[in-house]
């Protein structure tokens, strides 16, 4: 097996991940918190990490609470390179 088929996405796929809007202070801006778990590789304890993404919001339409889908685009300010893509739908 070579290399190139053991990458875990295509090269030319942006990066998607879930999280929860935590700030809506900005205009056309929300910050998005992603949140994973890790396990330890000594103590195998799993553990939450989190990052927090500005994401564009070009509408105004997501608000504190709300659990969206962030994609990866191209850079649309200083700190911006994530843009909301719409709400996670929740399944029964």
């Amino acid at each position: 097996m070579s290399t190139t088929e053991k990458l875990a996405k295509p090269i030319n796929q942006p990066h998607v991940f879930k999280g929860i809007v935590v700030s809506a202070a900005m205009d056309k801006t929300r910050i998005v918190l992603v949140s994973h778990s890790i396990k330890h590789p000594k103590y195998n304890k799993r553990y939450q990490m989190s990052h927090r993404y500005p994401a564009h919001d070009a509408k105004n339409e997501y608000q504190i609470g709300d659990q969206v889908v962030i994609r990866e685009t191209r850079p649309l300010s200083r700190t911006k390179r994530w843009q909301i893509i719409g709400k996670v739908t929740k399944e029964k």
